[in-house]
């Protein structure tokens, strides 16, 4: 059985500010270039996350919406996940194995970037990012990563579509399986505890309650998007 490490998403994101205090420093560096940092979160339980280490670091706080695409006659298994602007990252691997055509990729991604749409617009009142992140150091947040579908293909799009000038992905817990993927892709990898038997992120918190999207409308409005 594996112990419990944080006692909610609040305790989470303090513990992970503090391994990012180099932060400070860092814009401290940056201050005369206007560079910036920008917390980055994927809801929901991302979000409780985010908003702890933005309000530390008096950062601004975004979130990005990715949707999974699901194999034929098993939608809980992965084969890729789609991006805001409609572009989405395949695994190539299973969808070789399972002989996926294109045209159900190409359904499956229109019909999520409809449910993304939604969903950003709830959350931050625009589904546009306008150059956000371009230029600037992106630390992208959750409450934890499983299988982490959702943190690469966010994390790819951050880098090669938003073209930030740096991508850290902070998490409180992670499968230590997807460590390596994660270091392909972020420039720093910040991941307080990974333990060699993972079933879920919830085993390792002791509250782990479900964040409601007012919860998350609500905590975006303290960074002034207007939410519809």
């Amino acid at each position: 059985m594996q112990p419990v490490i944080f006692q909610n998403r609040i305790d989470a994101g303090e513990k992970l500010a503090e391994r990012l205090s180099w932060l400070k420093q860092d814009r401290l560096k940056e201050e005369t270039r206007q560079q910036s940092t920008v917390i980055v979160a994927i809801p929901r339980g991302g979000v409780i996350i985010g908003d702890v280490i933005a309000s530390e670091f008096d950062a601004k706080l975004d979130v990005v919406v990715s949707r999974k695409i699901g194999a034929p006659y098993n939608p809980e298994l992965a084969i890729g996940a789609v991006m805001p602007d409609g572009s989405f990252f395949i695994n190539q691997e299973i969808i070789n194995m399972l002989n996926i055509p294109e045209e159900f990729i190409q359904i499956q991604a229109h019909e999520q970037v409809k449910e993304i749409d939604r969903r950003l617009m709830s959350y931050r009142g625009n589904k546009e990012y306008d150059n956000e992140f371009g230029d600037k150091i992106v630390v992208l947040v959750d409450d934890g990563i499983a299988t982490g579908s959702t943190m690469l293909a966010s994390a790819q799009w951050i880098k090669n579509k938003q073209h930030c000038k740096k991508l850290v992905i902070a998490v409180p817990v992670a499968s230590r399986k997807i460590l390596d993927d994660l270091n392909q892709v972020a420039d720093k990898v910040i991941v307080l505890y990974s333990p060699l038997s993972f079933e879920a992120v919830g085993q390792f918190y002791q509250d782990f309650s479900q964040v409601s999207d007012n919860k998350v409308k609500e905590i975006m409005k303290k960074y002034g998007y207007g939410i519809s």
